[in-house]
Parts: structure tokens; C-alpha cells; sequence
């Protein structure tokens, strides 16, 4: 007769044979596995995980650190709502249970962020409520003078425009996402997750009438211990300590790949000076932050620029093929401009060591696309060097530029203007340029003098801030192709740009009417950009392997932090993809042969010249498979690594220092904490328990002959 020993709780039955309870390995092992199920059951009961979580991280470079970061097991406290002032003295004054983990909604955060860090030994952590609205004021975590010591003007070049002395160009810089923070700071969306917590925090720890709450308390823990320390010379130089089989790493280096093309074929294998060739470089940066790594949309500083050299792109494509002008254009897209010019400064420095396509002898001018939203009014400014402009050929390229960029917006409603002569260039790639020589140039902005984005460099530059909005119930397939008000505004844009270029590389007259950009592509662009990556015409256009990106992105706009140097980010690969599509043209040839960077078994030369790509293609009616096809195009990817990692030189005044410290994990959790007193209790009665259970254990162990023996059998037993 078999006897059973059944154990069970929710969701739990194990049932044990009473014969095999005998064999002590296997029942040990199946009390194990409900010991197991039992503690994850208990913890999951005790602990709400918050799903959607984004931190501020800790960044390095040569002299210091900035950002935030928990300790190793997580930063602990008391929940507490910041509704207004009064509750602020609270957490750091009055209130009866610190440290506390304070939930704000962001204004508040701005408003009050100093004193938190000042009172950081009764604050455990912040939550940031991020609104489903942008705020009504302005709000900038970046400098007042972004990248001022990596720029051109600096005491050598001219003292009277270092510093931003002349013009402050972003007044609403409140200088956030450059202090550091001993405690973590997170940002939650305002859903369900916040929800929990306010109710949480309303049934729990809500002071009702002056009243102290009562135990147990709502509590919250943030992780997000952060590897690296000190600086970018300290994490490097850890970084080559090896200790073990697999050295851990503690930070990396900010860097990603510039996109770039030309309107012509330029051998990309033998690098250096090309004798007769003479390109303009018509640049745009790609990157943006704000103060979470993981939200920087980027709407006005970035992608307005990017957008709109993209579409310019799309819409030479044709007359330069028809009629090639006598310069080659070539189009750069620059990442890691937000920390002190990572892209453009390694560009010009490859150009300066014969590591790049083409060198700075064969640059003939530069025009660069900043931020072009056209927020106060529909103008435009042309800022140049006042320094450069002393040498009489840079002045006669410069004029020559403007003229064409004004002729451009001829008949287009678009209206332009110099500022003063007195006045130096905005934050801009063309800097870098400068500081290796005097180099014709414009930048072409939506501003005269300070910035007209009230969002720079924040969560808030973004679609709403560019007004891009759809009418009610659209699906987004519809969404994909409304053409909004901003689209239309920057295809004018775009329009002028391409005519100014074609023009300034010296094309024909005659070809000028029939370049206009596509208001269609434009609006795709920004929809794809700043509402929804993961759509149907960016899958069409990029291969197979790279939808994982795509569905990391999910129904997000695309982040522009540039990351580290590891891999391409996603902003990368869709502008190069993108980039391929609107300059380069489909060839016939064979997916092997397309991934093999060839047009047949025979051709060994094109892959010099050209690019191939198989994109995946659309999916014709009433099926599902995909119909991909060969691009061929002039787009190459080219390392945006700062030169001071190959130098090794990581107190470089000269280049980026920027690194990103490693962590382990980011997760933050709720749960309710009993007092100290019940917990000290609890404490005793468990050590109490286990000295008992010692002494008990002893006990039988030294009295077991006598417990467990058992008389000795007669010899004549029989059985």
C-alpha cells in the first residue's frame, strides 16, 4: 500500500511517495523546490517592480563626474508625495522617518532640485513624474554656453568671443544635466506605475492633520550603482587593471559612426588628398540628450537639421546625376556633437592624418543645417566666423555662399538675414573645422542670437514642441502620411538648401527648377523620427537583421543619446539606411552578390566606389513575404571616437573625454516597511529561535546512543 505526503499552498502540490521520504537526497531536493517556489511566491507578494524606469546615469571626462547613481544593494526610504513647498521642509527638516524617496512631478523637480541635493542625507532617491503635456516655461538641463571649451573661440584664436562673452546662447540653460547627484534619480511615465505609488503613498504614509503616519510605512528602492568613479583617467586606467580570466570594465568611452555620402563616387580605400577633387560639406548633427540617458528626443536641435539635409539630399539626387555639378557635395552627419564635438572633431582629424576619403586641402566650403524649427518666426540666419573673414578668399567664399543660400529662397516663403558681423558662429560642427584651418563656412539657424528653443537639450524637445500633430482617430498608417504644418515648413527649408548647394558646387543654372523637395518624405521623416520608429516605410528601407532594432524602439520616437562605442545606435542605422534610399539607386543583381559588395563574381572594383545594401522592400497585396532588393549608393559609416581614446590621452584639452560608467542593473521597486522597533523584535525573537534550535540540536546529538538505540538482535532470529 503506497502512503502519500502531500504538501500544499496556492498554486503548489507536490506529492511524495512515504517511500521515497526514506531516500533523504530526493526528498531534500523536493523540499528544495518548494522552499524555492515558496520564497519567489512570498517576494512577489511583498514587492510591486515599477515597469518603466529610465535614470540618470553617471558620465566622466577629464577633470570630473556628473550624473547619479544608487549604492551597491540600492538606495532605500520612506515614499513621500513633494506636492509644494511645505511639504519639501518636510523631507528635509521635520518629517519623522528619513531618509525619504521623493515622487515630484517635474516642475518640481526643476524648482526645488538643489535643495534635494543639499539635503542629501535625508534623501534616499527622486522619482520624476514625467507629463503627458510640456510644461508652459522653460526648461533646459544643458549649459548656458554648450561645448564652450571645445569649440573654436578660446584665448588663442580670439579672447573677446571665448566664453560665450558676446552672446549667451542658451539663456534658459540651467546647467541640470552637469551636476552630480549622490542619490538615484529616476523617471517614470505618468501610468499605471505612478498610480501604485500615490496609492500607495495615500493609504500609508499621507500625514492627516499634522499627524505622524503610522507603521507600516510605503517604502521604494532604486538601483543604479554605478561602476566608474573620479574621472575619465581613473575608469580608463581601471579598465586595464587584469586581475582575472574576464577583467570587468567599468566605463566606455561616448562615441558611435558619422554617416556620410557624395553626389560622386569617391575611392573610400585610398584614403588622403584626391588630386582635382573639390567637395562642399553639407553637415547636420545627429545626437541630442537630456537629463535620462534614455529620453532625448532631440526634436528642434537635432532633427530639424538632420531632416532637412536628408530631404536636400533626396531632392539633388536626380539633377546632380543629370547634370553633375563641377564640386562633389558631400552630406555629413555627425553623432556625439552634445559632448564636446565627438563626430566633426574625429572627422577633421582622420582628414588631417590621411585616414578619410578625402583631407581638409579638399574642402572647398562647408554649409551646416542647425536647428531650423522655425519656432518665433518663419526666418532664417546665416551666422558665419568674424575671424576667418579677415582672410580676404574665405570672405569672397563666404559672400558667394550667402548669395547663392538667398537666391535659393527666391520665390520660397522663407525670409533671411545676417546678424551682426561682430558676432561668432552658434554651437556648431563647423567649429571644428575652424580650429584646424580657416575654411569658407555658414551656419544656417532659426535664430539670431540665443536660441529660440525653449527645450534645449531636454525630454521636452520634442514632436509636441515642433507642433507635429495629427487630426483625431487617424491610425498610423494615415498619421505616416498627413502632411502636417511643420513638414511643410521644413520642405521649403530643405528646398533652398538643395538649390543653395547645387549651386555652390557650381551646377548649371537651368537644372535649379527642377530641384524641390518632397514634402511626402519630409513628413515620414519626422513622423518617424519623433512619433513612431517602427513603421512601415523605415522597415521597408533597412534589411532583415536590423528589425530587432526597429523592435526595440517599439511605438517610441528614437532616442539621440549617442551611447558608447560598442555598436551603431539606432538613429546610425536608420540614417544610413535612409540616406542609401534617397541619394543611391536599386540595381539588378543577386542577394549574395549584394551582401558580397559586388555586381557580379567578377567585379572586385565598385566595392571601392560603392556601397551595396539589401533593404527588405515591401510586402506586395495580399501577401506577406517581402520583396527586398540592392541598393547601391555612395553612403559610408566612419568611426565617431574621439581621438583622444587612440591617443590615450584621457586629460585631452583639446578633444572629448566624454565616458559612460557601466552598471549592473536599473529596476526600482515598492513595498511596505515595518518599524524599527517591530523589526528589532522581529530580530531578536530569530536569534532567540536559533540559539534554542543550537542548543536542542546539541543536546540530542550527545544523547543519541541513548535516543535512538536499538536493542541488539538475538543470533536466532529467524524472518
Amino acid at each position: 500500500m503506497n502512503v502519500f505526503l502531500l504538501v500544499r499552498d496556492k498554486g503548489c502540490n507536490f506529492p511524495f511517495r512515504f517511500s521515497e521520504y526514506l531516500k533523504p537526497h530526493k526528498f531534500v531536493a523536493e523540499i528544495q523546490i518548494f522552499s524555492l517556489y515558496y520564497v519567489v511566491l512570498v517576494k512577489a507578494k511583498i514587492y510591486v517592480h515599477l515597469n518603466y524606469t529610465v535614470p540618470c546615469v553617471r558620465l566622466l571626462n577629464a577633470t570630473h563626474q556628473i550624473g547619479c547613481q544608487s549604492s551597491l544593494s540600492g538606495n532605500v526610504g520612506v515614499l513621500h508625495v513633494l506636492e509644494s513647498e511645505d511639504n519639501l521642509d518636510w523631507v528635509l527638516k521635520s518629517g519623522p522617518n528619513p531618509p525619504y524617496l521623493v515622487i515630484l512631478e517635474s516642475p518640481l523637480f526643476t524648482r526645488y532640485s538643489e535643495h534635494l541635493k543639499n539635503g542629501s542625507r535625508r534623501v534616499a532617491g527622486v522619482v520624476v513624474v514625467a507629463p503627458n503635456a510640456n510644461p508652459l516655461e522653460a526648461f533646459s538641463p544643458h549649459t548656458t554656453c554648450p561645448n564652450e571649451n571645445s569649440g573654436v573661440y578660446s584665448e588663442d584664436y580670439d579672447p573677446a568671443l571665448a566664453h560665450c562673452n558676446v552672446t549667451v546662447w542658451n539663456p534658459f540653460g540651467n546647467g541640470l544635466a552637469y551636476e552630480e547627484f549622490d542619490f538615484p534619480i529616476f523617471s517614470l511615465k505618468d501610468d499605471n506605475d505612478t498610480h501604485v505609488i500615490r496609492q500607495c503613498y495615500m493609504e500609508h504614509n499621507r500625514a492627516v492633520n499634522g499627524s505622524t503616519p503610522q507603521y507600516p510605512l510605503c517604502a521604494m528602492q532604486l538601483y543604479s550603482h554605478m561602476s566608474a568613479v573620479t574621472n575619465t583617467a581613473t575608469c580608463m586606467r581601471r579598465n586595464d587593471i587584469d586581475f582575472s580570466i574576464s577583467p570587468e570594465m567599468v566605463c566606455d568611452p561616448l562615441g558611435d559612426y558619422n554617416v556620410w555620402a557624395s553626389t560622386r563616387p569617391i575611392n573610400n580605400t585610398a584614403k588622403g588628398h584626391k588630386m582635382w577633387e573639390s567637395v562642399v560639406i553639407a553637415a547636420a548633427r545627429l545626437d541630442s540628450r537630456s537629463f535620462f540617458f534614455d529620453i532625448a528626443p532631440g526634436a528642434d536641435s537635432g532633427v530639424s537639421g538632420f531632416v532637412t539635409l536628408l530631404a536636400a539630399a533626396h531632392a539633388l539626387r536626380n539633377a546632380t546625376q543629370e547634370a553633375p555639378p563641377n564640386r562633389t557635395i558631400l552630406y555629413a552627419f555627425f553623432q556625439g556633437e552634445t559632448f564636446d564635438y565627438i563626430g566633426s572633431s574625429r572627422m577633421v582629424y582622420d582628414m588631417q592624418n590621411n585616414q578619410f576619403a578625402v583631407d581638409l586641402d579638399n574642402v572647398h566650403s562647408v554649409l551646416e543645417i542647425g536647428q531650423v524649427g522655425l519656432h518665433t518666426e518663419s526666418k532664417l540666419w546665416l551666422h558665419s566666423d568674424p575671424v576667418s573673414r579677415k582672410n580676404s578668399s574665405v570672405l569672397f567664399q563666404v559672400r558667394k555662399l550667402i548669395e547663392n543660400l538667398q537666391s535659393a529662397a527666391g520665390g520660397l516663403n522663407i525670409s533671411m538675414d545676417e546678424p551682426s558681423v561682430s558676432q561668432p558662429l552658434p554651437p556648431s560642427s563647423f567649429q571644428r573645422f575652424l580650429r584646424a584651418r580657416p575654411i569658407p563656412g555658414v551656419v544656417l539657424e532659426d535664430h539670431q542670437s540665443a536660441f529660440s528653443n525653449r527645450f534645449y537639450e531636454s525630454m521636452y524637445d520634442n514632436a509636441e514642441y515642433l507642433n507635429i500633430s495629427y487630426p483625431p482617430n487617424m491610425t498610423p498608417e494615415e498619421q505616416l502620411e498627413f502632411v502636417t504644418d511643420t513638414a511643410k515648413a521644413l520642405t521649403e527649408v530643405a528646398t533652398m538648401v538643395a538649390k543653395a548647394l547645387y549651386m555652390q558646387a557650381g551646377g548649371s543654372e537651368p537644372q535649379l527648377s527642377s530641384i524641390k523637395a518632397d514634402a511626402q518624405i519630409v513628413t515620414r521623416l519626422l513622423y518617424g523620427f519623433l512619433v513612431r520608429s517602427n513603421n512601415s516605410w523605415f522597415q521597408q528601407l533597412i534589411p532583415s537583421d536590423l528589425m530587432s532594432h526597429l523592435g526595440k524602439l517599439g511605438y517610441k520616437p528614437t532616442n539621440f543619446y549617442v551611447g558608447v562605442t560598442q555598436q551603431s545606435s539606432e538613429p546610425t542605422l536608420l540614417v544610413q539606411h535612409l540616406l542609401a534610399n534617397l541619394t543611391g539607386s536599386t540595381v539588378n543583381i543577386t542577394q549574395e552578390n549584394c551582401q558580397n559588395q559586388r555586381e557580379d563574381e567578377n567585379d572586385k572594383e565598385n566595392k571601392h566606389m560603392y556601397y551595396y545594401m539589401w533593404v527588405q522592400g515591401a510586402a506586395p497585396p495580399n501577401s506577406t513575404q517581402r520583396e527586398g532588393f540592392c541598393i547601391r549608393s555612395t553612403v559610408r559609416l566612419s568611426k565617431a571616437l574621439s581621438p583622444a581614446f587612440d591617443m590615450r590621452e584621457y586629460t585631452s584639452k583639446d578633444y572629448s573625454t566624454w565616458t559612460e560608467s557601466r552598471w549592473k542593473s536599473i529596476k526600482g521597486r515598492i513595498f511596505l516597511v515595518a518599524s524599527h522597533d517591530l523589526e528589532m523584535l522581529t530580530l531578536g525573537v530569530g536569534i532567540a529561535v536559533l540559539l534554542t534550535s543550537l542548543l536542542l540540536t546539541y543536546v540530542i546529538s550527545s544523547k543519541a546512543d541513548m535516543l535512538f538505540s536499538s536493542g541488539r538482535e538475538p543470533t536466532n532470529a529467524t524472518y
